[in-house]
């Protein structure tokens, strides 16, 4: 594995992280409410929810401590399944480049 293919990985994922924040963000901002945080005392702004709650999905199963409702659903179980392929398409990246 080289540096290239490290920083493009890690550059994939901080898009992906990014992108999906900014989609759980906008929803939040227009009024549309799609992600809950279990515990009310513990309330963050929404910039930093949104951010979490998508680095979490897209790293793990998350943890719990904040649960998407609505669409919010299928918007989390997108970025789920593009967590869980990246890392199979980086593999496959690697071992066609190591072909040629």
């Amino acid at each position: 594995m080289s540096v290239d293919n490290f920083l493009y990985l890690g550059s994939v994922y901080l898009t992906v992280i990014i992108g999906f924040g900014l989609i759980y963000l906008l929803f939040e901002l227009i009024g549309v409410s799609i992600l809950i945080e279990v515990n009310p005392q513990n309330r963050n702004n929404i910039f930093e929810t949104s951010f979490y709650f998508s680095a979490m999905t897209l790293f793990s199963v998350g943890n719990g401590d904040v649960i998407p409702h609505g669409i919010g659903r299928i918007i989390t179980v997108t970025e789920a399944l593009i967590g869980y392929t990246l890392p199979a398409a980086f593999v496959a990246k690697v071992m066609f480049e190591r072909d040629k």
